[in-house]
């Protein structure tokens, strides 16, 4: 492989949302409530293409996360589009991927409690769907094991790589050694590969992004590829939105965006060389005018993710030289220059720095085709449990 920095590396360059396209202003928007989210349905099918066409039309090496729309009418969006593989982070986001029909569903975080009877019911209701979760300690492996072996199936796991992260996962080297050779031992489990995710490096130049996705991948590709020669149909599987434009560079990896499905004002300040639409908009209406120079919205912290300190939580589109002064359980606080244009129930469209916590705050969107709200599609798995 070339050095990175002697790499031909062209993506589509990003493309400026600007008040003078009024893509975001809902015609009807008397029909639609606040605080909410409007989905923009163009703008969503616009990223799902976008997403395909980075990997020439490859979709198997597609495995979207599905933690950032957690809908089921996104779900058939994306089988539809040919997308048949995904991620999720809990069961009930891999329940609603095999409800539509997803053929493999990757349930990235490793099974405690309950959850791992709960895994076991989940394969054995859903026959056609391939479920696999993720490992790093044999004590895991055990438990998942024998359970797997008590109910009369296989349950395929990845092993979780930590890659420098340090969230979870385990480390090459004679641990992972250990967890292998252990692996060998248990009947009812099937190891389908690693799973290597780099969420921590997100520079906002590509090329040094890459450069240490790269360098950090040393260790994990070459250990892997002595693996492949013991398990050769064995996979891996790197990264999210950050690093999806530099793993979808090695053809032998899959890829998992997430949020660039919806995408969002964090991302796209950052990952300047990534093209997708804000999809997913709060709507929000001001509910008063307390001083001169203040108006108030109904966006408190209960309608946009507040992890973030208060000028990093959400961008609106059609106003100018602003400032979220503060935000309660149910009041956004702004303060405005053009305050004697603003009136009580005038409506605000703001793109949320992150969107993935932001859509686990509401049970529904609004669907947007053509500047027109037609349909309302229900977040069915920000439920913690569904059926299973």
């Amino acid at each position: 492989m070339l050095p990175i920095s002697k790499q031909i590396v062209t993506f589509n360059p990003p493309k400026e949302e600007t008040m003078n396209n009024d893509w975001y202003v809902i015609q009807n928007v008397e029909a639609v409530d606040s605080p909410s989210i409007a989905l923009y349905l163009e703008h969503l099918k616009f990223n799902v293409q976008e997403m395909i066409s980075l990997v020439h039309g490859d979709t198997q090496r597609l495995m979207p996360h599905i933690k950032t729309n957690k809908m089921p009418k996104v779900m058939d969006f994306l089988l539809d589009s040919g997308i048949f593989n995904f991620k999720a982070s809990t069961i009930s986001e891999a329940e609603i991927a095999a409800e539509a029909g997803a053929s493999s569903v990757l349930i990235a975080h490793q099974l405690v409690g309950p959850k791992v009877d709960r895994f076991i019911q989940l394969c054995l209701h859903f026959p056609n769907t391939q479920f696999s979760t993720l490992i790093d300690n044999i004590d895991s492996v055990k438990l998942l094991n024998k359970k797997a072996v008590e109910s009369g199936t296989i349950a395929n796991i990845y092993i979780d790589i930590n890659n420098g992260m340090d969230r979870s996962g385990i480390k090459i080297g004679t641990g992972l050694d250990d967890l292998m050779n252990h692996l060998k031992t248990c009947k009812g489990l099937h190891f389908q590969g690693f799973h290597v995710y780099d969420g921590h490096l997100r520079d906002p130049e590509f090329v040094q992004r890459r450069e240490k996705i790269e360098h950090d991948l040393e260790q994990v590709t070459s250990y892997f590829k002595k693996l492949k020669k013991q398990y050769p149909e064995a996979k891996m599987i790197c990264g999210g939105t950050p690093s999806f434009t530099s793993h979808l560079l090695e053809e032998n990896r899959i890829t998992s965006p997430g949020t660039c499905v919806l995408w969002d004002w964090g991302y796209g300040e950052k990952l300047t060389e990534q093209s997708f639409k804000y999809a997913a908009l709060v709507v929000t209406r001001v509910i008063s005018r307390p001083t001169e120079g203040i108006i108030t919205v109904d966006m408190g912290h209960k309608s946009v993710s507040a992890e973030n300190p208060i000028d990093k939580r959400i961008k609106f589109l059609n106003i100018t030289n602003y400032e979220l002064l503060s935000q309660s359980e149910e009041h956004g606080v702004i303060r405005v220059n053009d305050w004697d244009n603003w009136k009580v129930g005038d409506v605000l469209y703001g793109v949320p720095y992150h969107i993935c916590p932001t859509i686990n705050l509401h049970d529904e969107v609004s669907l947007i085709e053509n500047g027109m709200k037609t349909d309302t599609w229900a977040i069915t798995a920000r439920k913690r449990k569904l059926q299973f």
